[in-house]
């Protein structure tokens, strides 16, 4: 297993591999090719945009091996947050009942899913939204509970991008499906699958996913490319038209290097998994066991068993999480405090957090996830700096 296979400067401590991944220089060297030798329009009939279109399905079928489906249910797009505005949206407008459209998810979702939730609800569609347990984790109970006549969508993350809890996707699959069963009604079940790569299984079939959101920039593959897979049968719309690449589920011309680069970042990611995820889960318990002696009042988010290897999101009272961050950046230390794609926009408040009903710890929580780069000296070098930071921060 490689841990240094990517670009990483000397000086600074990287501890947000929740948020983006270096790619690493096996995936680069893969991918080099096809900006300047291998240019060609898939699309093309003369020879180069033939080696384009078989590189792209040459990639294609890496990725449906790994997930254990055929490779047309494997669909190409520009990022984790455009597969899962497909999944969601390519569902409901091919809704063809009655009724309106009625779809689960969790308060606890990436703002991808939550956010078009919030949109679905505000053209007429029903959405329901289930709270984690007190662990972070979503039962399978709880979705059955929610389920009625008009649900045509079941939307629940594979693993928390903030607190890092593991979902129990094939118990939730398995109550979906006897629903199903039972009713004789066409629902399908999506999963934001973006943070499970490094760490976690994939096998649609094994989890019992129609739908699943992958991102290759969370993988130590490049930005700017994800991937929904899409059981076969799934109905689904476009939510993007023009020259019917993709199935016709995803028009414009495909990013040939980035597809070639997702392929061998998640052929890697399965080939290490075991190994990343033994080390990783020893320096999280390290991390974890030293900051609640450093802070006797500090707290875990999220359950201790069911959890990514990579991830630490400590709740420490009476600190301001977004200065912290600050302070512990000018030190050469990168940290979050929520979700990157909610810190832009929104604050430092954490709706992750808040759905745990710990609310004061939504503005004062640090999320640490670490990756293949991060060495047990990183981790000694921050615990160093948090009784300074934390006293500063107050």
């Amino acid at each position: 297993m490689s841990r240094m296979g990517f670009w990483r400067k000397k000086k600074r401590i990287f501890l947000d591999y929740a948020s983006t991944t270096p790619v690493l220089l096996e995936v680069k060297r893969a991918m080099g090719p096809y900006f300047s030798e291998h240019f060609g329009n898939p699309a093309t009939l003369y020879q180069e945009g033939i080696d384009a279109k078989k590189a792209v399905e040459q990639a294609r079928k890496k990725i449906a091996r790994i997930l254990g489906s055929r490779s047309e249910e494997i669909i190409f797009t520009g990022s984790g947050t455009e597969s899962a505005n497909l999944a969601l949206w390519g569902v409901i407008n091919s809704y063809q009942g009655k009724k309106a459209p009625h779809i689960v998810t969790t308060t606890i979702e990436h703002p991808a899913v939550r956010e078009v939730a919030k949109a679905i609800k505000a053209v007429g569609g029903n959405v329901t939204l289930i709270h984690p347990n007190e662990n972070g984790l979503v039962t399978a109970s709880s979705i059955r509970e929610a389920l009625r006549e008009e649900t045509i969508l079941v939307s629940v993350m594979y693993a928390n991008n903030e607190i890092g809890t593991v979902n129990p996707i094939r118990e939730i699959g398995k109550v979906i499906r006897e629903y199903k069963e039972e009713k004789g009604t066409s629902l399908y079940f999506h999963t934001d699958a973006s943070q499970a790569p490094n760490y976690l299984p994939l096998n649609v079939s094994s989890l019992g996913v129609d739908l699943m959101t992958l991102d290759a920039s969370k993988v130590y593959g490049p930005k700017g490319v994800g991937m929904l897979y899409a059981r076969r049968g799934t109905r689904l719309l476009p939510i993007m038209y023009g020259g019917g690449q993709e199935y016709g589920l995803r028009s414009g011309t495909e990013n040939v290097a980035g597809i070639v680069g997702m392929a061998v970042s998640l052929e890697m990611a399965t080939r290490d998994r075991e190994k990343e995820a033994k080390y990783l889960s020893f320096l999280r318990d390290y991390a974890i066991e030293k900051i609640l002696k450093q802070f006797p009042k500090a707290s875990l988010n999220g359950s201790c068993a069911e959890r990514l290897p990579n991830n630490i999101n400590i709740c420490i009272p009476g600190m301001n999480a977004e200065f912290a961050v600050y302070l512990l950046d000018a030190l050469g230390i990168s940290v979050a405090y929520a979700s990157s794609c909610r810190t832009l926009a929104e604050g430092a408040s954490s709706y992750v957090i808040e759905a745990l009903s710990k609310k004061e710890c939504a503005v004062s929580s640090l999320r640490i996830t670490m990756g293949r780069g991060t060495r047990k000296n990183d981790i000694d070098v921050l615990l160093k700096a948090l009784p300074s930071i934390v006293l500063r921060a107050r």
